[in-house]
């Protein structure tokens, strides 16, 4: 998608000053291309996954150090590959089990279809449409969605739940946000 490098720049500027909306246009904008990156690099989309959610989150967290006269998409890019390398470091340095993608199909088949109290009051609010919905999203983006706005934490008690920093947090909701408004508007 080719962007407008005025209204880009403008959106940066509002980002800076903190303006939410700023951070959603760019987050929109720029995800496509940091997670395909990314997923070149990794070869793994929830590693991709994880790693584009921490590499907006630095990025937004950084923003006032942005300089105009360089590509944000290239600088996007540069803060990806460092968050890259930290994670090749980090997992060379830990054990893990490496599953292949049949392993990671078999696991999100698994279904949890038996109500929870809070599911069955929601049910009777009729918003059960909305849970399954929510059903439809990643494991962790659910967890999110739920620590938010089921059990109504704040983002520092998510943050601090999950083991995230909170920029981490916001950038998942942000992106789970989206996602669940795809899937709304598909069914």
């Amino acid at each position: 998608m080719k962007i407008n490098q005025e209204k880009l720049l403008h959106q940066i500027k509002l980002a800076k000053q903190g303006n939410q909306m700023a951070f959603n246009f760019l987050l929109d904008s720029f995800w496509g291309n940091v997670y395909a990156f990314l997923l070149q690099k990794t070869q793994n989309e929830n590693d991709a996954e994880d790693i584009t959610i921490q590499t907006f989150s630095k990025a937004f967290d950084k923003i006032s150090s942005f300089n105009e006269e360089y590509q944000f998409k290239t600088w996007l890019i540069t803060i990806a590959k460092n968050i890259h390398i930290d994670f090749l470091r980090k997992k060379k340095s830990s054990i893990t089990i490496e599953t292949s993608k049949d392993q990671e199909k078999e696991a999100f088949k698994v279904i949890d279809d038996a109500p929870s109290p809070e599911d069955k009051i929601i049910t009777e609010q009729n918003l059960a449409k909305l849970l399954r919905d929510i059903k439809q999203l990643k494991p962790k983006y659910q967890e999110v969605i739920n620590l938010r706005y089921f059990q109504e934490l704040s983002y520092k008690e998510i943050a601090e739940n999950i083991d995230e920093p909170i920029n981490n947090v916001k950038v998942k909701l942000l992106r789970a946000k989206k996602l669940l408004a795809e899937i709304i508007k598909k069914s």
